[in-house]
């Protein structure tokens, strides 16, 4: 399939602008509802528990669908799917916005998911088709701020929606953008040919199989005490059979569903990898941050905003550097600078305690923002550097399926290991509890404990859960800045790009 497109500059600047506002609306719906959450509770008559799956379930189905859009985008051309992905992500927001019920809720959040799938990786490879190969460092960056702004400024835009209109308006706000995007779409985007490519369905429902079994394991695991639960039991028996029938269906298939030749290019399997983790990293910490300011710092929802929107100005700002700087340095040099710049920013959020200012919290999370840009653009770079343009739309949707999967395997492990480490620590607050202990502030209590028992007690325990609770995510924070420590040595694995000799001579 060809993928050459030539358009005038100012067509050209319009499908930018239309690919990434379409790249931003989808990514920020994985988070614009996380500190709206408590308000949809009561209008959902729903608990704390199930209202995770608006968020899950959202991730999934996008993570599912996410996987055939190599053969849509073939079999259909880029631009119609394009376009279908963009109405029906629009109308999907719409009904979302006025769903009534949790069962509603869910299932449009899934039809959004579903749609709004090809809607980050298409944008990846028009902005990689529209530019020629010696722009595609400074395009990738363009690419990079839509995708990693989008959840970064999820919550600064969901808690002002939700504080001064309605948590249904984090839904409405997709419309006026959607109709802008369409209309660009329409108008000025090329489509490109088509190739009639046979779709392997097998393959493909096997994988979607094994990712959803996965998620509902993590999701259902700390509620039903994991392998002790048949249900858990019955989907790791999926997990295994799933992952085997694709497995050998793949050995002895002419047609697979992913083709094979994208995973012999090492960089681009590489650049998977550390996708997964940037994905668990960058949604982990988003999905853990707007509770712990309101529930142990108090802030208001509209203040939790204002707190973390300086992690948007970081990424924005590392994005601006690398589009002028990018051409010049070794892309796996920058990859190491942001992962240590991530690490270095997730060790001080472990310092973190119940009275932490705010200006510490708006620098880790600049920091984090900023070292995460440098890390997510140069991988961008390298994953396509020795790829074949055919292969494109392709590796952009498994790219996308990476990242979902990691940023939903991330947000169900933490929250899973907070559960926990909030148990844990809880029991253990309360065991060493005496008259004569001054380590949970028991003199900064209220002189209510003297003389009203009842009062006391209540004092009491809200104050252990609030000192357990931020132990909870502490450790959080601490095993994702392990992780992050843990990618360093990865970066040996990646192939430095070629330099202009290099070209010269190949040519």
């Amino acid at each position: 399939m060809s993928v050459t497109v030539k358009l005038s500059p100012r067509s050209k600047t319009a499908v930018t602008v239309a690919v990434m506002l379409a790249a931003i609306m989808q990514m920020l719906d994985t988070t614009i509802a996380n500190v709206a959450l408590p308000h949809m509770q009561g209008s959902l008559s729903a608990t704390q528990d199930q209202l995770a799956w608006v968020l899950t379930s959202y991730i999934v189905a996008a993570a599912i669908m996410t996987l055939p859009i190599g053969w849509l985008s073939g079999r259909f051309g880029r631009k119609n799917v394009f376009v279908i992905s963009t109405v029906g992500f629009t109308l999907a927001s719409l009904l979302c916005g006025i769903a009534t019920s949790l069962n509603e809720m869910i299932a449009f959040r899934i039809l959004q998911g579903l749609f709004g799938a090809s809607m980050v990786p298409l944008s990846q490879a028009i902005m990689l088709d529209i530019n020629p190969k010696e722009s595609h460092g400074r395009a990738m960056a363009l690419w990079a701020v839509s995708v990693m702004i989008g959840p970064i400024l999820g919550p600064t835009l969901g808690g002002f929606l939700t504080e001064y209109y309605s948590w249904r308006w984090v839904f409405y706000i997709n419309l006026p953008f959607g109709a802008v995007v369409l209309f660009i779409v329409l108008t000025l985007m090329p489509e490109t040919e088509r190739e009639d490519r046979r779709f392997d369905a097998l393959g493909f429902f096997a994988l979607a199989t094994f990712i959803a079994c996965i998620q509902l394991i993590l999701d259902r695991g700390h509620q039903l005490d994991w392998l002790d639960s048949m249900e858990i039991q019955l989907y790791c028996a999926l997990v295994l059979s799933a992952l085997w029938v694709y497995v050998i269906h793949t050995k002895t298939t002419t047609n697979p569903f992913l083709t094979g030749a994208i995973f012999n290019d090492r960089n681009f399997l590489t650049s998977l990898i550390f996708m997964f983790f940037i994905g668990l990293i960058l949604l982990a910490t988003m999905a853990l941050l707007p509770t712990y300011l309101q529930n142990i710092m108090g802030f208001p929802i509209f203040d939790v905003g204002n707190i973390l929107a300086p992690r948007g100005f970081g990424t924005m700002i590392s994005m601006f550097i690398l589009g002028k700087v990018a051409d010049r340095f070794d892309p796996r040099g920058l990859v190491l600078f942001g992962l240590l710049l991530t690490a270095y920013s997730l060790a001080l959020m472990c310092e973190f305690n119940t009275f932490v200012p705010a200006r510490i919290i708006v620098i880790t999370g600049i920091m984090q923002g900023f070292g995460l840009g440098f890390v997510f653009m140069p991988l961008s770079t390298l994953a396509y550097l020795t790829l074949d343009a055919k292969y494109r739309a392709e590796a952009a949707g498994l790219f996308s399926l990476v990242r979902n999967l990691g940023s939903s395997i991330g947000v169900s492990i933490a929250f899973s290991l907070f559960a926990r480490n909030l148990q844990t620590q809880h029991a253990y607050l309360s065991e060493n509890i005496t008259p004569y202990s001054m380590a949970i502030g028991i003199q900064q209590l209220p002189q209510v404990l003297n003389n009203e028992a009842t009062a006391a007690l209540m004092l009491l325990d809200a104050e252990i859960n609030r000192q357990a609770a931020t132990i909870a995510y502490l450790n959080d924070f601490k095993l994702m800045m392990w992780v992050v420590l843990a990618m360093l040595p990865m970066v040996l694995l990646l192939r430095r790009p070629p330099t202009t000799s290099d070209n010269s001579v190949q040519a």
